[in-house]
């Protein structure tokens, strides 16, 4: 049990490394990332009116069209993105990290998280790399909640939407995120 356990803190560390910029974003790759997270995020708005209404008063949105999780007792996950503010992306981003637990499969998902305040941002653009669930309230919106939320019933910093799940990936763990703006 103990090596399992020092396995999976290895595979933490090196997913979550503080001080590792995210891999260069190239002109051809920041294109293609651009308009995958913008096709994401239209077919998000297309599904959840929610996301589309929220998004409407946030100061920007950040999504990641493909974020590939894959495991086996120790797991993994890691996806690119882009930032969008007031219509233009500003910048990019990934996320990586890592689980330990019982769980078993691979998926692949998309994931926006929409910014409601200037603060919340600041922290992403501020820091080196944002560690979900340290700093601002991120609160997942899932179905139903989507359904009878209204802008006026949330008020957190930072709401994620989970959409276009493909695969199958069971169980539970522990797990860390962390998400790192991609060097220009």
């Amino acid at each position: 049990m103990r090596v399992k356990l020092l396995t999976a803190a290895f595979f933490a560390t090196a997913f979550l490394s503080h001080g590792t910029p995210a891999p260069a974003a190239d002109s051809a790759k920041a294109a293609r990332l651009d308009r995958e997270a913008r096709a994401a995020l239209q077919n998000l708005y297309a599904t959840t009116p929610a996301a589309k209404s929220l998004a409407g008063k946030a100061v920007a949105v950040l999504v990641f069209p493909a974020v590939t999780k894959a495991g086996f007792m120790v797991g993994g996950q890691y996806g690119e993105g882009a930032l969008i503010r007031r219509g233009k992306t500003v910048a990019y981003y990934s996320t990586a990290g890592a689980s330990y637990g019982l769980q078993a499969g691979a998926q692949q998902y998309g994931y926006a998280m929409i910014f409601m305040h200037e603060g919340a941002l600041k922290q992403l653009e501020s820091n080196e790399g944002f560690e979900v669930g340290v700093g601002p309230s991120v609160v997942v919106v899932d179905e139903g909640m989507a359904k009878s939320a209204t802008t006026r019933t949330l008020d957190k910093d930072i709401y994620a939407f989970i959409f276009g799940q493909k695969g199958l990936m069971a169980g539970l763990g522990i797990q860390g995120n962390k998400i790192t703006r991609m060097v220009p």
